[in-house]
């Protein structure tokens, strides 16, 4: 499977992005990560292949919201009130299994997209 990762920019504080990744063929769960310059990715939010439940670091709660097109095969990341810490490559990921959900390491995603930039300005 193939993950295209879209939308990122430059933004103000307060601002709002939306991100979007397809993928290429159908996977059980989606997430989105994110690294900061000298620091290492990390798990933003994730979604399973029907949508009843979702789950987001504790940073982006009640800012960020994650959802998917099962038609489309893709996946979006709403991002509201953004704040300069919110900046970094936001990368979309993939498992091709529902089993994983609940763990949301890096090593456990099986498929990664290219990542884009979002730059928040203060």
């Amino acid at each position: 499977v193939q993950l295209q990762a879209s939308g990122g920019g430059l933004v103000q504080a307060g601002g709002s992005l939306r991100l979007s990744c397809a993928a290429s063929g159908r996977t059980y769960i989606m997430g989105w990560f994110r690294q900061a310059p000298g620091k290492e990715r990390e798990f933003v939010a994730a979604i399973p292949w029907s949508a009843g439940n979702t789950y987001y670091t504790d940073s982006v709660k009640g800012r960020f919201t994650i959802s998917r097109d099962n038609a489309k095969n893709t996946v979006y990341l709403q991002m509201n009130s953004l704040k300069p810490e919110d900046t970094a490559v936001y990368y979309c990921a993939a498992k091709r299994s529902i089993a994983g959900w609940g763990k949301w390491t890096t090593e456990s995603f099986d498929f990664w997209g290219q990542g884009t930039q979002v730059t928040v300005s203060s």
